[in-house]
Parts: structure tokens; sequence; C-alpha cells
């Protein structure tokens, strides 16, 4: 670190040590260039809470303190959290590629998903990459829908315990092409080679949402940030929340990083390249509110997209009883394509299937107003969790000019978003769910809707998977990033979380803002010499 007139100077400044941050700068850290991470929360801490239901979904324990407004200036609690690691200390490690397709142009029924300006090839050295960076179980071939792939996965899959696999048979001799889900996990793998739930904890049912007490989730904390600082040439500070963006006068250079403590202090630092990785949300309201004379729509905004296309998919979660207990501990091992691109009956993308982590009673309990007369009364919460098989459904959100972030004049989010966005494809797909359960040993009229994280605000409240709002292109007139995410307006401010997609895929985007990151960083690495 040097010091720039009264605040010190950096060759990198990373805003944000979630997916994309904390993995650009674990490939930064070996170049021996000075790189400072800005992290708005602290260090989560590791307590019993992690994985108490009560605590971390119906109380919101972890949640950040905030609220939103939408488009009516209603006010609802967002699903972020503001710790080292970002997002991914919750998230459920699910890391998918998205399809080959996904980076062409696909036509919807309520419309066009944009093309990509690189394509499938292009990010595939990385993906591979970023499965073996973090720990991703899972076996490539089994998916008939993948794309091609350079290596196979460094771990094989988790095994399903015998009720998924069970459902897994029943699903193949339906003719379907379950595959086991691609999963960032630290497990042991037994004397056949296997890796099993039962290796690393008998706790490890608590993926989905739940930090994880014994760092077997492969999180960007764990996995990227803490290796990265043990380089002696990268540093981070908690607690700097950046507020704004400065630029030089002639507004090509971003000058001056501002952040405000908890306690209000104000501090200021500077760099040759600028990166924010802040969330979809809080990068675009971050560009917004650093307008100024030479940047009046905020940074690398004179397209006017910085905020637009916000995109969070269309996801349910859904709970099948089962006919039989369900003793599994970790459900989350298995997928389904089958529909990913269509159906016979449809010719439109219908999007994707998973398991989620095990509903347990309290979680259940929960939700017990909203499943009022869903189930029967002789059926108790633990009876009932006993039971429960549990399912998300993933179709493509697309990515709409007014679905948007805006900044008002005190600083407030507000998110515009038409919830019936593209939601046919979706409704179809718990369809043919629903369809199946007899033939999968469920009970068939109880397949019961309910938001995974026990929070009333879904499903604008659940932006876990939000993206879009800064996307990169080739044209500076509708996109704000080139295809390297640097900003089109200035030369050393680059985007690289989610920010950047201009169309989402019906996969759970981390992996993909994590090989992004890899692939920006090979490029800052060759820039900076």
């Amino acid at each position: 670190m040097v010091a720039v007139g009264d605040f010190p100077h950096y060759d990198v400044v990373i805003i944000g040590s979630g997916a994309g941050g904390g993995t650009l700068a674990h490939r930064l850290a070996p170049s021996g260039k000075r790189v400072l991470i800005l992290e708005r929360g602290g260090y989560l801490p590791r307590e019993r809470d992690n994985w108490d239901s009560t605590a971390v979904f119906v109380k919101g324990k972890y949640r950040a303190p905030e609220f939103w407004l939408d488009r009516h200036g209603n006010a609802f609690p967002p699903e972020v959290n503001y710790y080292v690691g970002g997002n991914t200390k919750f998230y459920g490690a699910a890391l998918f590629r998205l399809r080959p397709e996904d980076f062409g142009e696909l036509r919807h029924h309520d419309g066009l998903s944009p093309a990509w300006p690189i394509r499938y090839e292009d990010l595939e050295p990385y993906y591979t990459q970023a499965e073996h960076l973090y720990k991703v179980h899972g076996h490539h071939g089994e998916d008939p829908w993948e794309g091609a792939y350079s290596a196979q996965y460094a771990h094989p899959p988790v095994a399903h315990e015998p009720r998924i696999q069970q459902l897994s048979d029943d699903l193949a001799k339906r003719g379907l092409h379950p595959f086991h889900l691609p999963i960032g996990v630290d497990l042991i793998q037994d004397e056949h080679g296997r890796a099993t739930s039962s290796s690393v904890c008998i706790r490890c049912d608590r993926v989905d949402g739940f930090p994880c007490l014994v760092r077997g989730k492969s999180d960007a904390q764990v996995i990227c940030v803490e290796p990265a600082l043990q380089y002696p040439n990268v540093e981070m500070i908690t607690d700097a929340h950046v507020v704004r963006l400065e630029t030089d006068p002639t507004g090509r250079s971003v000058s001056k990083i501002l952040t405000r403590s908890e306690d209000g202090t104000l501090t200021a630092y500077s760099a040759d390249i600028v990166v924010v990785a802040c969330g979809a949300v809080n990068s675009a309201a971050l560009l917004l509110t650093s307008a100024n004379d030479r940047h009046p729509r905020g940074l690398a905004n004179s397209s006017d997209v910085v905020g637009r296309h916000y995109m969070r998919h269309n996801n349910l979660a859904l709970m099948a009883v089962s006919k039989e207990p369900n003793d599994t501990r970790f459900q989350k091992t298995l997928a389904l394509h089958d529909w990913y691109l269509g159906a016979d009956d449809w010719d439109y993308p219908l999007g994707g299937i998973q398991m989620l982590g095990k509903s347990d009673a309290e979680q259940i309990h929960g939700e017990a107003p909203r499943w009022a007369g869903a189930v029967t009364p002789d059926m108790p919460f633990a009876v009932l969790a006993h039971h429960a098989v549990d399912f998300w459904l993933c179709g493509e959100d697309l990515p709409l000019p007014d679905n948007r972030v805006t900044v008002d004049s005190e600083g407030t989010i507000h998110l515009a978003l038409d919830e019936n966005n593209n939601t046919g494809g979706l409704k179809r797909l718990r369809h043919k769910l629903q369809g199946m359960l007899g033939h999968l040993g469920m009970h068939e009229h109880q397949l019961l809707s309910h938001s995974i994280y026990l929070h009333k605000g879904m499903p604008i409240g659940a932006t876990a998977h939000q993206a879009g709002t800064v996307r990169f292109g080739d044209d500076p007139a509708t996109s704000a990033l080139d295809v390297n995410c640097k900003a089109h307006d200035l030369d050393n401010l680059y985007v690289v979380d989610t920010s950047f997609f201009p169309s989402i895929g019906a996969v759970n985007p981390s992996l993909t803002a994590m090989a992004n990151a890899l692939r920006v960083g090979d490029h800052l690495v060759e820039r900076l010499g």
C-alpha cells in the first residue's frame, strides 16, 4: 500500500467478498499486486443458532436489518446478508453450469432471452477451474443436456440416501434422466471412493439457507477469502460500507472510494483498478448513487441500463408427502433437466427440478398458517416432516427493462418487479411434477407450496438469485460493461458479481459468477503486468 494524497492507494480494490469478489481476490492473490477487499459486514459468528431453523428462518437472525420498497412504495425485507463471504454463507451450494443454449438467444413464451457476448466455450475452462476450486461433487455426463466439459469433477457425486435413490430409480423408470446434483461441500470419501453425507457431520442437512457451523460448505469465505489473505499483498477491511465512488475531473477514472463504518466514520481509498461486487441490487445502487456532473445518470450508465433488467428466477419450493417415511438427512443430491429447454406439449423452456434441503418440523410449523387445511389433521408437524420430500423448481426470468433498481434521495433502494414475468413454463413444470407423484411413492394431491426462507416477502423479497442490473455486451449503447466486465464509460471500473448477466438461464447463478471472476482475474493480471 502507498498513500495518494491523504488516503491509501492499492493496485486493486474489490468491493464485496462473495462469489464474485471473493473468487477474484483468490485469483489475484498470487500476482503480487496490492489487493484490498472492502467488506460491508463482518465475520458471521459460529454459534449454535447457525443450525437452528427458528433462528435462521423464522426469526431471520442473520438477515440484514433493512427494508427496500417495491414499485408501489411498500416496504419489504430483502433476502440479503452482509458478511464476509457474502450470500454464499447462506446459499445452497448448488453449483450448476449454464447450458450452452443459455448463451444464445432463446425464445420463451413471454419473450426473448438475449444472447451473451461470449459463448459457452469461452467460459468452459473457467467453469472447470471454479468447480475444482469450490470442491464441487458431481459427475459430468449424467445430464444429457449439459455442455461439453474439459475435465471431470475433481470430487465424486454425493451418494443418494435410500429414499432419494428410490426417487431417482422411479424417475428413470419413467424414461427421465435424473442426475447427481453438483454441490460444493467438503466431504470425505468412503473406502469405495464415494462421497457420503455421513462423512462430514451428523447435521449436514443444514445446507439450504443455513451458514455452516463446521465449515463444510464451499462458501467464498472458506474457499477464497481466507486463502487469499494468507498472501502479504492482500488485505481486507470489514465494516466498510462503500457509499460512493468519485471520479477524476475527466470522468474517465474512479479516483476515490468512500466508505462509512457503523459508527459513521468516513474513510477514503484509491486504486488503479476498482472492482464492484456488491450483489446485483447493491452494485447497481452504488453506481447510481455515485452520479456526478460527468455521469449525471450514475457511473457506467450512459446507456441508461444500470439498474434495469433485474432478474431473480421464477422459483417454487414444493414439499411432497412420501407414503413411506423419508429418513434422508442430506437430501440435496438429485436434479432433473428433461424439460429445461421444452417438452412434447410446450415449445418453450420450462426449467429444472432439483432437491432442497430437508424440511424439519420447525420450518413446517413456521408455514402452518399458509398450509392450514392442506394436510390431514391426524398428521402433526413432526410426522409430516418425517414424510416430507422437498423440491426446488427453477424457471427463467426474462430481463425486462422496467424490472429495475432505483435509489431515492434518501438512499433507499426501490425494486420494481413484474412478478408474473414468464411464469407459464414454471406452472407447466409444476404440473409435470404433480402428475408423477403417484408413480414416485408420494401422496398425489399433497404438493405444498412454501417459502424456503419462511419470510413472507416472497417472491419479491427472494433476492438470492439476483442478476442482470449492470449487463455486459459489445455495444455501449445497450450495455454497461464490455466483454471483460469493464465499464464502457470508465477506464478502471469493473463489475464481477451477477450484475453482468444479460440473461439468467434456469440454474443457480453462483458457479457462473465464480467462473467469470476467474476469467476477469486473468484479464486483470495481464493488464496489470
